[in-house]
């Protein structure tokens, strides 16, 4: 099958929705946890609950919606319509999760903010799955999908970056608390579903070129899990990812305690967030360079290994002045565009791997497993940070100033230090392991083969 060309609109259109993505993905783990304990005065233990159920219910949820978006695309060769669903559901839910009614009580705040955190990550799961899915269908070329993969993580990264430093800085101006917040939540929203919805319009002339017209599968929820599972390829890249997800949400979640109770200035968390994401569009370049002339692979390591000694060295952060912290967080940066880009490059080939293996399209199937595993990693981030606070003796309030115990605050500086260093770490041997040959035997047979050791 020749392969298509594709234009910058295409690049563009399709990397927009990087910029809806980021919001959701950005937000949440930086504010919710904080807004949970420092605003709404829910216990951390209660917290970490609250900010994990609706992410677990994704895991089921994500694989459902690409089941669906897989029949969507044999159908009507088109998954535009999930796109279209997600970017008009999402803002509203959104909005609603960061709108607690004040004097309702912790119970009742952390009920009602679970509920709409569980109805956002369902719209986000409807845009997301059939997002990922798209760039193994439009393009058969290795190149192309590495440059729309460029593409989207320059924007993601942009937008991750927008969000990291707009977002607390729409709550502070209106001096934090329930106005704060609801600002905060419109603003995020409105930009939200600008990239969602104009990503879906820009790539409304798209169809994929690599479904044919026998009909992709149609899996159980079960059977999704199995397939990607003995898909040795994507079993490993899926595995490093996760783990680097539980990393960086980790990193992510105690940004804002870390600039409060370490740094000692609690607007300080947009700056950090800059610190974290301007190198990032910086060496973006470089990396797809690295990428087209030593292999994805060894980026994806070498990415990794430099944001690892960034967030080893950010263990001295209170013993150093300010200027060396932000310079550290810029280290962990540069590691961050690699480990965003290489994973979402390689999965593309995984995927047609597995359709030239198998002689079968099943984008949805893989992309829903996968989107549960980055959910999930994204959700357990902020959990273990919010453990690790609950066990350190964090102190939760409903908006005034608590002085913490020395505990907590070695609590707060671990999780954003040592416990993404040592995450990441244990991603290395995965990485490392990664390989796709289009003429290796069956998935099933290699599984047996790798179980007994020949």
């Amino acid at each position: 099958m020749p392969d298509q060309s594709l234009g910058r609109r295409t690049y563009l259109g399709y990397a927009l929705g990087s910029v809806g993505t980021a919001g959701f993905s950005t937000v949440p783990g930086l504010l919710l946890a904080y807004y949970l304990t420092n605003s709404l005065g829910v216990a951390a233990a209660v917290a970490a609950v609250v900010v994990l159920v609706p992410k677990l219910w994704d895991v089921v949820f994500l694989p459902i919606v690409g089941t669906l978006s897989d029949r969507s695309a044999q159908r009507r060769r088109s998954r535009r319509p999930f796109l279209l669903v997600g970017g008009l559901t999402l803002p509203a839910v959104f909005i609603l999760m960061f709108s607690a009614p004040t004097g309702i009580g912790t119970g009742a705040a952390a009920a009602w903010v679970l509920v709409f955190f569980l109805l956002a990550a369902s719209a986000f799961a409807l845009f997301q799955v059939p997002y990922i899915a798209m760039p193994a269908e439009i393009t058969d070329s290795v190149e192309e999908r590495t440059t729309m993969m460029s593409w989207r993580v320059a924007f993601l990264a942009f937008g991750i970056l927008l969000f990291g430093v707009g977002a607390p800085a729409l709550r502070d101006a209106a001096s934090g608390g329930a106005s704060g917040y609801l600002l905060m939540a419109v603003g995020v929203a409105s930009v939200i579903a600008i990239g969602m919805l104009g990503c879906w319009w820009a790539l409304r002339r798209t169809r994929p070129v690599t479904l044919d017209s026998s009909g992709a599968p149609s899996h159980s929820l079960r059977q999704q899990f199995a397939v990607a599972w003995r898909t040795r390829a994507f079993r490993l890249l899926l595995a490093a990812f996760v783990i680097q997800a539980l990393a960086t949400g980790a990193m992510l979640a105690a940004a804002q305690y870390f600039a409060t109770y370490v740094l000692g200035k609690e607007s300080m968390s947009d700056v950090l967030f800059a610190a974290l994401i301007v190198p990032a569009l910086v060496v973006m370049p470089l990396w797809a360079w690295v990428g087209h002339h030593h292999g994805k692979r060894a980026g994806y390591l070498l990415s990794s290994v430099v944001f690892l000694a960034g967030a080893l060295m950010l263990l001295a952060s209170s013993l150093v002045p300010s200027a060396v912290v932000l310079v550290l967080v810029g280290l962990c940066g540069i590691g961050y565009a690699g480990m965003q880009m290489f994973p979402l490059a390689m999965l593309p080939d995984a995927i047609a791997a597995d359709a030239a293996a198998t002689g079968q399209q099943r984008a949805g199937a893989f992309t829903g497993v996968w989107t549960a595993g980055e959910t999930v990693g994204f959700a357990v981030g902020p959990a273990l940070v919010l453990l690790v606070l609950a066990v350190s003796g964090f102190v939760s309030s409903s908006g005034e100033a608590v002085d913490q115990p020395d505990s907590a605050r070695v609590g707060v500086l671990l999780t954003f230090s040592v416990l993404p260093a040592l995450l990441v770490a244990a991603s290395l041997p995965l990485i490392h392991r990664f390989h796709i040959d289009p003429t290796d035997p069956p998935q099933e047979e290699q599984h047996e083969h790798s179980a007994t050791g020949t």
